[in-house]
């Protein structure tokens, strides 16, 4: 029996990355709100704070805003000290109380900030403005990144003169965090509400294609 050595030639590879982006309107935003007591007893301190904190859930209740639409993110109790003459003295207890609230009138995100703030609120430590499926955006921003590698591996054939298979022999979809818009607040002074600007959210897509030729 006889065994023919056939020898192949390699396969000659363009690899090229696609990208494509999709602006979208955000449909919520998510804002956490904190409230921060001090003293130095801590069940005056802790009372304090969840009064105050009542007190804000309930103004953002009678804005319309839905009780499951509002949950406690983080609950902290920190001791302060100072240092006198290289000494560490005991100042007090910070009670920290943070609560994250969905709003879906993204319009609404100024009034809700400034009634939390009027109802004891002393921190907004972030606002944050998403969508709920971005499925429908990511679809389109795949496919403007695979006519971008297309577009990309012809535009290399051609220069290069190479006669490039049309069909890419392996795609690779990178992997894509859920995008954010984050918006810094500046509080409104007096009975201005506080201006809220929630622009566009930017959904990316990426690929790595390769071609033959």
């Amino acid at each position: 029996m006889y065994f023919t050595n056939v020898q192949y030639p390699p396969i000659r590879v363009i690899t090229v990355t696609g990208n494509g982006k999709v602006d979208a309107q955000p449909n919520y935003a998510q804002l956490q709100l904190e409230v921060s007591t001090e003293g130095e007893d801590l069940s005056v301190a802790q009372q304090e704070n969840a009064n105050t904190m009542n007190q804000v859930i309930q103004s953002i209740l009678a804005l319309g805003i839905p009780r499951e639409d509002i949950q406690t993110s983080a609950y902290n109790i920190v001791p302060n000290y100072d240092f006198v003459d290289g000494r560490q003295v005991f100042r007090g207890y910070e009670v920290r109380n943070a609560i994250t609230v969905k709003v879906t009138d993204t319009s609404q995100v100024g009034t809700v900030i400034d009634t939390a703030v009027q109802n004891g609120a002393n921190r907004v430590s972030s606002v944050q403005f998403r969508i709920d499926d971005t499925t429908p955006f990511y679809q389109q921003a795949l496919r403007l990144a695979l006519q971008d590698a297309q577009t990309k591996a012809k535009t290399i054939a051609e220069t290069m003169q190479l006669p490039l298979h049309p069909h890419p022999i392996e795609i690779v979809e990178e992997s894509q965090s859920q995008p954010v818009a984050y918006k810094s607040v500046a509080m409104a002074e007096q009975s201005f509400t506080t201006p809220i600007e929630q622009g566009l959210i930017t959904i990316n897509a990426t690929v790595r294609v390769k071609f033959q030729y």
